[in-house]
């Protein structure tokens, strides 16, 4: 038997079995846990505070609420049921019909990301600036500075306007957007559509993790929230395919732009008849509506469970919305920082590089189709992504990147061997074919899928929109300045060492992972941010790392 001390009282742990009695009036509960989780003295529950127990601070064990199989409180006399915890329900609901909706907007991502790659020939000569090598330097890189501008604006608009009408005013800049771009008959007019475009992806880019974390069952939300990158995946491969009457059809490049106006609509039908996030209804003290999404989106049986979590985790204090100043704070920083810099790593790590570079390479090893090149790394890039989708609730999201980028490291390397190292210059070709395939797969593995999962989870409700929107933005402008410098560079030193220092980014992002990203595989969203919020880096580390 262990005994702890308790304010006005005593707790006797038996096993499983832990019994209180308080002197604070007839109160009377029992607190059933599993065995051997450590829940003793210098702790202090939620729990235990609603059956009147008073314990020491929080400490790293305190990890069972919320996750599936945190204890049960029994309350007699005396004791208010809506400050009990509830037994945990099984969901009756399914948010996939919600989260199929929200992955239009990740599909639209990366259609508009590869649809100029096969039009840019064949609309450069209709628009009269087949010689114009700036100028087609801007209707491919316009999307991007729009994708810059987008991602900050939707952090603010879903704060202000909530997740899905957010969604619904996106599909204007992308319907308008894909709408001017088809029916362009002058560059300015293309460019503008372009940027339209842009600036839905950028809004997208932002909405759609976090949508999908707001909504995901915790079990699951891992699966889920890589399915984002799946889609995204899909959409590239949608575009390849979309070029493919090209060759036959020289002004079928209006038509592959036109077609991407069907999903931005129904994108905006979907979310009309979606539920809300139920979390930001919470924070926006909108109970009754919350309740209403809850039901919608895990069956009634789930309602009392999640409300209880949303009042455990104070998404329901009267904090206004963080500012973006806020996220500059000594509160909020460090976390914020991090997610920064998971994207930067990203594409530090020369994702964008390979794969514009890829073409060159295949063709050095005899591939000479362009077309069989680009599937062939859509092709990995899903595959990987599959993969990464199976894994992440299981092997979890920090031992995904660490392996990730590890392999991405070594398939650099492999690279900038295969381009310097005269043993192997017989092999060079296959040996650079082999080191893209398998740098497109380490990067969906991890790299690609997890910091968009990954940053609404650590996030607090607070500031979870804007934090995500200022990542998405780091990203666009790595995004865009390695487009815009990267040819210089290796004109100047050469592939072999720009794929070196490639690889040198991958293994800072080793050390960086290992030493700074916590653990949040079986964690709700509300349980990863009472852990962040301790006192200490460890007791956070100790609290998303305890054992199932």
């Amino acid at each position: 038997m262990m005994r702890c001390a308790v304010k006005g009282g005593a707790a006797h742990v038996v096993g499983a079995e832990r019994r209180s009695s308080s002197s604070l009036g007839s109160r009377r509960s029992v607190v059933r846990m599993p065995e051997d989780r450590g829940f003793c003295c210098g702790v202090r529950s939620r729990a235990a505070d609603l059956a009147g127990l008073e314990m020491g601070r929080p400490s790293a064990a305190a990890g069972f609420f919320r996750s599936p199989r945190y204890g049960r409180v029994r309350a007699t006399a005396g004791v208010d049921s809506e400050d009990i915890l509830p037994v945990q329900a099984k969901s009756s609901g399914n948010v996939l019909p919600y989260v199929g909706v929200a992955c239009l907007g990740a599909i639209l991502f990366g259609y508009h990301l590869g649809v100029v790659n096969g039009a840019l020939e064949y609309l450069s000569k209709d628009l009269g600036i087949a010689e114009n090598a700036v100028l087609q330097g801007w209707v491919v890189s316009t999307t991007l500075a729009g994708a810059t501008v987008g991602s900050f604006t939707g952090g603010a608009l879903a704060d202000k306007l909530g997740r899905t009408r957010t969604f619904i005013l996106d599909a204007i800049p992308l319907a308008l957007g894909a709408f001017l771009s088809a029916t362009a008959q002058d560059v300015r007019t293309m460019i503008i559509g372009r940027l339209l475009a842009g600036v839905g992806i950028g809004i997208s880019s932002a909405l759609v993790p976090l949508y999908i974390s707001e909504i995901s069952p915790t079990e699951i939300r891992g699966a889920l929230g890589s399915v984002n990158q799946l889609f995204i995946c899909i959409g590239i491969l949608a575009a390849l395919v979309a070029g493919l009457p090209l060759a036959q059809n020289p002004a079928w490049w209006r038509t592959m732009f036109g077609i991407s106006v069907v999903p931005s609509i129904l994108l905006a039908l979907g979310m009309a008849v979606s539920p809300e996030s139920p979390r930001w209804l919470f924070q926006q003290g909108k109970l009754s509506q919350a309740e209403a999404a809850i039901k919608k989106l895990y069956g009634k049986e789930k309602v009392t469970e999640v409300m209880y979590d949303l009042k455990a985790s104070g998404q329901g204090s009267n904090e206004a919305d963080a500012s973006w100043f806020d996220l500059f704070s000594k509160r909020y920083l460090k976390v914020v920082s991090m997610g920064a810099a998971l994207f930067l790593f990203q594409q530090l790590a020369g994702i964008n590089a390979v794969v514009y570079y890829s073409t060159s390479v295949f063709r050095s090893a005899g591939i000479t189709s362009d077309v069989a090149a680009s599937a062939l790394v859509s092709a990995a890039n899903v595959f990987g992504t599959v993969i990464a989708s199976s894994l992440m609730d299981k092997q979890g999201r920090k031992s995904l990147l660490m392996t990730s980028f590890s392999g991405m490291a070594a398939s650099m390397l492999l690279l900038s061997l295969s381009f310097t190292w005269k043993a192997l210059a017989p092999y060079s070709g296959t040996l650079a074919v082999v080191g893209t395939v398998l740098y497109v797969l380490s990067f969906a593995l991890g790299a690609g899928p997890v910091p968009a999962l990954l940053l609404p989870e650590i996030f607090a409700s607070r500031i979870r929109a804007k934090a995500v929107a200022l990542s998405l933005g780091m990203h666009w402008i790595c995004n865009f300045f390695i487009g815009l410098y990267f040819l210089s560079v290796v004109n100047k030193f050469g592939i072999s060492t720009v794929y070196l220092g490639f690889a040198s980014v991958c293994a800072l992002a080793v050390l960086y992972i290992a030493g700074n990203v916590v653990e949040t595989k079986g964690r709700s969203l509300e349980e990863i941010e009472r852990a962040l919020s301790l006192p200490s880096k460890a007791d956070a580390g100790a609290f998303l790392v305890s054992d199932e």
